[in-house]
């Protein structure tokens, strides 16, 4: 059995984050010692090492809540978690392309700045005015409009 502490530093998953996973359900409750320290098993271990790979592969904490649903069924087909990691490679593929529009952008606005003042710095004066950019590079869920 482990505890909170080791529990972490075999996963690299921060202590508060644990009782998080814990209180979300994405982790059993621990049980506890007489002294009502939080005890882990082995399988809890494999179960935050699954969890910590998932987050580290970008997966949303509702994907990693089914995928590990999936996993507590092993008889079933992998259609089911074939298509939640479809889904997160098609995000992964949508960020790298704004990322890619981002990088380009940057790279323009850089070029056209000469190097003078700041009150003449085409850096600045971008940043200050969408309609400069050559593109529209904003992120959708900030609410932007086109």
């Amino acid at each position: 059995m482990l505890t909170i502490g080791k529990l972490g530093a075999s996963t690299g998953v921060k202590v508060p984050t644990i009782r998080y996973y814990e209180q979300i359900g994405l982790l059993p409750e621990a049980e506890r010692s007489a002294e009502n320290q939080r005890l882990y098993s082995q399988k809890a271990l494999e179960r935050l090492a699954f969890i910590r790979h998932a987050r580290d592969l970008g997966f949303t904490l509702e994907a990693i809540r089914d995928l590990l649903s999936l996993s507590d069924q092993p008889g079933q087909p992998c259609a089911a978690a074939d298509a939640i990691v479809v889904a997160q490679l098609a995000e992964v593929e949508s960020r790298l392309a704004r990322l890619g529009a981002l990088k380009v952008e940057l790279q323009r606005i850089l070029t056209q700045c000469a190097g003078g003042k700041i009150a003449d710095c085409r850096v600045i004066e971008a940043l200050g005015d969408h309609s400069l950019c050559a593109t529209d590079h904003r992120y959708p869920d900030l609410g932007a409009t086109t």
